[in-house]
């Protein structure tokens, strides 16, 4: 018999939920299994899940294959008809003791291969404690899961459910945790983590929550927010942002486009200035804060022009780490009926816009030359300053440290450094 194997598709929420299940199968005794945490914001990723566990039955025909995740939520029954899959459950099975519990050791003669249920119809989400990922540098905590907004692209609340939080005391605990255990910075992650509070009592907002982070876990040395939106940022966090150093000058902003008739047709809640004038409120707060930002090429009836607008919003916003989404349609999205853009000018469109990205990026490096930054070791040569940029050290460093580092150059988008005395 061997322990449970997994393999994680998509966001860092996916990741941690990997952690949390690797604890839940191995309390409940679950051997022989190969479980696949799926994701489902683009056909690209649920094509390359299947190849995936394709490739698993292929190499490993004795083991039993157990497919979770977004994608198998949203569409078991194609999962269900693979050959090679022996069980399919959904997002919120997966985080239940019992149902590991109740396959265990391996799920030989269960009745029910299919688990999924109503994602909607679920209401809490549990603060699973976790000691890290296999590193001893950065932990990830999930505050939030679910989504209340309904984006014309997006798939991911009918993968998620409704947005629920994790109550505050909670997350303070698994953070001081980590902490304890030797963790230096944490992220807090989840998939919209600025409606964070609106289901607690007394609705509570994110930068609430980081406040009380910051005062409750005084020897945390680093506190990292995922993606957020812009447009649903509260004072309490700009105030974190203006006078708290140990929130990191790193922020990801869910964006998606640049050009406002693409904005509202995605239906997102922001347009161009929008965006624009949070960036610029930011950095006056902290002058060096550096921002990335998920964008989308070739959205349905995107023109040259919006497509213009896109491009140019990566300077009036001064991004510099990009995450870019060739579009493609999810069924039962309202973007899939939408008039759609040819292929080929998609794929044109975001090897643009990567290029673009990767200009920024080489700015941002040139910039750091010269420049001290405390640096996080994430691999013994290997680590990120405060903004998130990567940093190559020739002689190895101890792994979770934060050092001083003089940067000495940069290439192959790295920074290059020497330990500082």
């Amino acid at each position: 018999m061997t322990t449970p194997r997994f393999t994680t598709f998509g966001c860092r929420l996916n990741a941690y939920e990997t952690e949390a299940m690797k604890a839940l199968a191995a309390d409940a005794g679950v051997q022989n299994v190969e479980i696949v945490n799926t994701c489902a914001v683009t056909a690209e990723a649920v094509r390359k899940a299947k190849q995936e566990i394709r490739r698993l039955r292929r190499e490993r025909p004795e083991t039993r294959i157990l497919v979770t995740g977004c994608a198998a939520q949203t569409d078991p029954q194609s999962f269900a008809e693979m050959s090679e899959v022996d069980m399919v459950i959904g997002n919120a099975e997966k985080m239940s003791p019992a149902t590991w519990a109740g396959m265990a050791p391996d799920f030989v003669g269960q009745t029910e291969p299919v688990q999924v249920d109503d994602i909607m119809s679920v209401t809490q989400t549990a603060g699973h404690l976790i000691d890290g990922f296999g590193t001893r540098s950065r932990a990830y905590v999930q505050v939030q899961n679910g989504c209340d907004h309904r984006c014309t692209f997006c798939i991911i609340p009918f993968g998620r459910g409704n947005s629920r939080s994790v109550p505050a005391g909670v997350v303070v605990s698994q953070i001081q945790r980590l902490v304890d255990k030797g963790y230096n910075e944490v992220v807090l992650t989840g998939v919209d983590l600025t409606s964070w509070g609106a289901d607690l009592p007394a609705a509570p907002r994110l930068g609430d929550l980081v406040q009380r982070i910051l005062k409750l876990v005084p020897d945390l040395p680093r506190l990292r927010i995922s993606s957020i939106d812009s447009i649903e940022v509260d004072p309490a966090l700009m105030d974190a942002i203006a006078f708290q150093p140990r929130l990191m000058p790193h922020l990801h902003l869910s964006l998606q486009h640049g050009d406002n008739l693409i904005l509202k047709r995605m239906k997102r809640r922001h347009l161009r200035d929008d965006a624009i004038d949070f960036v610029q409120q930011a950095q006056e707060l902290r002058p060096d804060m550096t921002f990335g930002a998920d964008l989308i090429a070739g959205f349905p009836t995107e023109t040259d022009a919006h497509f213009d607008n896109l491009l140019a919003l990566v300077e009036d916003c001064n991004l510099t780490w990009l995450h870019v989404f060739p579009y493609s349609p999810r069924p039962g999205t309202p973007a899939a009926k939408m008039p759609q853009v040819d292929g080929r000018i998609i794929k044109q469109r975001a090897a643009r816009l990567r290029d673009v990205g990767k200009a920024a990026v080489e700015r941002h490096l040139a910039a750091q030359i010269n420049m001290s930054h405390a640096v996080l070791m994430e691999r013994p040569t290997l680590g990120r300053t405060q903004h998130f940029a990567e940093v190559i050290f020739s002689e190895p460093q101890t792994e979770g440290q934060i050092i001083p580092t003089r940067i000495t150059g940069h290439e192959n988008g790295k920074l290059l450094a020497e330990r500082a005395a």
